[in-house]
């Protein structure tokens, strides 16, 4: 691997991932384990009114999965499911070429240069994954009414 993929930034996010740990009482709650290289990440989320207030993350991942955590855990609180949702698919879509996400989570394009290490995209799609699974398991379960 070159220094190209792991860029200071890159490893900068991963030495610093916010919301390391447990909620309370958590929402939803998703795990997810790249197969290819055994990383795995959990996160947990609550919401209010259809939006995130509280998220805590397990990692166990090399710094490229590390960095996409942080880039999540960073930027998820006030974010919708949907939100979630579109940047777990806009990082994907990335990896294979296409733009890197705008909005709220932009911060992604710091992992362009993974684009070419297809053994790795599993699990820098970690997070994101599991997050957006832990929203739906939360917004399946919620008793409160989502504002539009």
């Amino acid at each position: 691997m070159g220094d190209a993929l792991y860029s200071s930034e890159i490893l900068r996010l991963a030495a610093d991932i916010p919301h390391i740990g447990r909620l309370a009482r958590p929402d939803g709650s998703a795990r997810r384990v790249s197969r290819l290289c055994g990383s795995e990440v959990e996160v947990e989320i609550t919401l209010e009114r259809g939006v995130v207030s509280g998220i805590a993350l397990h990692v166990k991942a090399c710094a490229l999965g590390q960095a996409s955590a942080a880039v999540l855990a960073k930027h998820a609180i006030g974010a919708t499911a949907d939100e979630i949702a579109a940047a777990r698919d806009g990082l994907a879509a990335m990896l294979k070429g296409a733009d890197a996400p705008a909005g709220r989570f932009a911060e992604l394009s710091v992992l362009e240069a993974a684009r070419g290490y297809p053994a790795r995209h599993a699990s820098i799609r970690l997070a994101f994954e599991a997050a957006a699974e832990a929203c739906a398991i939360a917004l399946n379960t919620s008793t409160e009414t989502t504002l539009t």
